[in-house]
C-alpha cells in the first residue's frame, strides 16, 4: 500500500524496499537523525520569527508548539523552579 502523494509509486516501493534491508539499529539512527534535522528546523523557524527569545522562552514555545500550551505552562513553571 502506497503512502505518499509526492512520491512516484515506483520511488516509493524502492524506498520501502531499502529501508526494509535495513537492520534495527540502522533504522533507529535514522530515525533518531531525522528527529534531530526536524527538531533543529523547527528551533530555528521559531527563532527567526522571534529573534531575542531567551533559551528558555524559545523552549516554551516549541513545547507550545508542538504539545500545547497546557504543557508549556508547565514546563515554564518548571524552568522557573529549578532555576531559582
Amino acid at each position: 500500500m502506497l503512502q505518499s502523494y509526492d512520491t512516484h509509486p515506483k520511488m516509493e516501493e524502492k524506498q520501502i524496499s531499502l529501508i526494509r534491508q535495513l537492520s534495527v539499529a540502522e533504522r533507529i539512527s535514522r530515525l533518531r537523525s531525522l528527529s534531530q534535522t526536524i527538531i533543529q528546523l523547527s528551533r530555528r523557524a521559531v527563532l527567526r520569527v522571534n529573534p531575542k527569545l531567551s533559551k528558555h522562552e524559545l523552549q516554551c514555545k516549541l513545547v507550545a508548539h508542538h504539545y500545547g500550551n497546557d504543557l508549556a505552562d508547565r514546563f515554564h513553571k518548571y524552568l522557573n523552579r529549578r532555576t531559582t
